[in-house]
């Protein structure tokens, strides 16, 4: 569940919080913060769009914190918060755009992969974040989600508003996306430590 699942918050100061106290509210703030925006960013890649979704985060925090009954973990809480905050940013985006949350799979090609920022030539390494980069955005969403989050395809269906079927799908499309290009990666690092080693 990511950085979430690490911090802690003394019962006091949730009560506080849910009671109004504005220093508790910053306790809160400074302690989740970055998880947030960490998380924003991933489903976003604009730091601006990041930095205006962690405040849009904390804003409903705030407002919704004196329903919280601790039944699970403030962080599981407030990461399920900024989850949806990201995801109804990403509907309004695609809306936008004229587009529905699968469209975009078959923009890339392989013969696009250099015009999408991912080197062809394998000797260059291409980390995970990278590789994550160039998939869809809905793609990566769902990744992101289960894989790093822990959502279960249940629970990312319901996020999204789609049935588990097309979650199990975006996840298998990203993994076909994904392999060759970290196999990319990790031949051109072993590569680099073998003429390393070769001196």
């Amino acid at each position: 569940m990511s950085k979430f699942a690490d911090i802690e918050i003394d019962p006091a100061i949730i009560r506080r919080a849910a009671r109004g106290d504005t220093r508790a509210h910053e306790i809160i703030y400074r302690a989740f913060a970055a998880p947030v925006y960490s998380l924003c960013l991933r489903f976003t890649r604009v730091p601006a769009h990041a930095e205006d979704l962690v405040q849009d985060t904390f804003i409903e925090i705030m407002r919704s914190i004196a329903r919280f009954r601790g039944e699970a973990a403030l962080g599981s809480w407030i990461r399920r918060i900024a989850v949806t905050k990201a995801l109804m940013f990403l509907r309004s985006a695609w809306t936008a755009r004229g587009q529905t949350l699968g469209d975009g799979w078959d923009d890339m090609t392989p013969g696009d992969v250099s015009r999408h920022g991912v080197s062809s030539r394998p000797d260059q390494a291409l980390d995970l974040d990278a590789a994550l980069a160039n998939l869809p955005s809905m793609s990566r969403t769902v990744v992101w989600l289960h894989d790093v989050e822990g959502f279960t395809h249940k629970e990312i269906a319901r996020l999204m508003g789609r049935t588990e079927s097309f979650s199990k799908s975006q996840l298998s499309r990203a993994y076909q996306r994904l392999r060759p290009m970290l196999a990319a990666g990790s031949e051109a690092e072993s590569g680099e430590g073998a003429a390393a080693g070769s001196y």
